[in-house]
């Protein structure tokens, strides 16, 4: 998803000249934008930054809430050392077995640890420390799960979490439904988290960033 203030042949000079595919993720991608939610993909654009972000850690160990057809974790995965992993907490089979072809086809699926079941219960059972966590899912639970990937992460870490500026709806009082609540919360509450350093990037649908401290 481009972002609303650039244009279609802007955001197609931005990924020709701004980003590196490998073949496996364009393939992803289209196959992803044919679906009837296809938009909720992330493009190309972010996922570059999610690499670029990923090693400029020198991440290892990665949390994924919300995966889709999997093109963000493919995407961080191929951006992980050998001995890297992300934890993907998804409930969609149906979704998620399309992104398993895929890191299979990438062959980094053995960096891919998919867990379906509700994500809250999936962390919960998580032990050690964490370089790196993406969030793109149910908007309601944002703030939950970005509290628990913030005791999960080490000190340095960061948590990159989607959709932060929900098509502007974020900044329209007449816009009340309850993702969008739930967003103007959420980012409320981060603009004020002293225990983080934040940046919120105007790319695709909004990106927050938190650096914990």
């Amino acid at each position: 998803m481009r972002g609303p203030d650039v244009s279609e042949q802007l955001y197609e000079y931005i990924v020709q000249v701004g980003t590196r595919e490998n073949p496996v993720q364009r393939e992803l991608r289209a196959e992803t934008a044919k679906l009837p939610m296809g938009q909720m993909q992330i493009g190309p654009d972010q996922g570059a930054l999610l690499q670029v972000l990923v090693r400029i850690l020198r991440a290892k160990r990665c949390i994924e809430i919300g995966t889709f057809t999997g093109y963000s974790a493919l995407t961080v995965a191929l951006a992980l050392p050998p001995n890297g992993k992300i934890i993907c907490c998804d409930v969609s089979e149906e979704w998620t077995s399309i992104g398993r072809r895929y890191w299979k086809k990438a062959r980094v699926d053995k960096k891919i640890d998919l867990r379906l079941g509700p994500a809250l219960e999936t962390l919960k059972g998580l032990k050690g420390s964490f370089d790196f966590a993406f969030i793109d899912a149910d908007k309601p639970n944002y703030w939950a799960y970005y509290e628990r990937c913030l005791k999960l992460l080490r000190k340095g870490g960061l948590i990159a979490v989607d959709n932060t500026l929900w098509g502007g709806s974020v900044i329209n009082p007449e816009k009340q439904s309850e993702s969008t609540v739930a967003l103007r919360a959420f980012n409320e509450k981060v603009s004020r988290d002293k225990r983080v350093d934040i940046a919120l990037v105007p790319i695709g649908d909004g990106l927050t960033l938190a650096v914990k401290k």
